[in-house]
């Protein structure tokens, strides 16, 4: 490895440690909010997508390789949407805390997304890939990945809310 490559594997080994740090309590959900995230994702995404669309090897294979990414991260978002625990609180208050597997899911594909990128580099003739739509298609399917986990939240929240969920009441301690 390069020195080079050292950079961004600290940076994710720190953010992995606080992520995990963080997610070892609950945290206080507020189902009306949970919109948010996914807008500012998506636009600020979409506004780098939108420049990278200007390429002169985007064609119908590129859309085709983004609408491939955009059902597959739906799918993996809707997945760790499952994982994360919501419970209600005896004050009516949701807490929601996240699963030790969903950080698994994005710490495989942050690993896929670096093992990819060598892969890429140093085949991307002989594959015919352009790393531009291979690096594009992963932010497509980070943003169906944060709408779908968002969404499926809210689904669940709300029905917890209406006292129609899977979730179980807990006591204040």
């Amino acid at each position: 490895m390069t020195p080079e490559q050292y950079g961004p594997m600290i940076g994710v080994a720190v953010a992995l440690g606080l992520v995990i740090l963080r997610n070892r309590r609950q945290r206080t959900l507020r189902p009306h909010l949970l919109w948010v995230t996914p807008l500012i994702v998506t636009v600020l995404i979409s506004f780098g997508l939108w420049a990278t669309t200007q390429h002169p090897h985007f064609g119908p294979y590129a859309w085709l390789t983004f609408a491939a990414a955009l059902g597959l991260g739906t799918l993996a978002g809707w997945w760790r949407g499952k994982t994360i625990t919501i419970t209600r609180a005896a004050d009516g208050v949701l807490k929601a805390q996240a699963s030790p597997l969903g950080l698994i899911l994005i710490v495989g594909l942050l690993a896929a997304r670096m093992g990819l990128r060598e892969v890429m580099q140093s085949h991307a003739d002989e594959w015919r890939l352009d790393p531009v739509i291979v690096a594009d298609a992963f932010m497509v399917f980070a943003i169906g990945l944060i709408i779908a986990q968002r969404v499926e939240m809210y689904i669940r929240a709300r029905r917890i809310q209406h006292g129609e969920g899977d979730a179980h009441l807990v006591t204040a301690s």
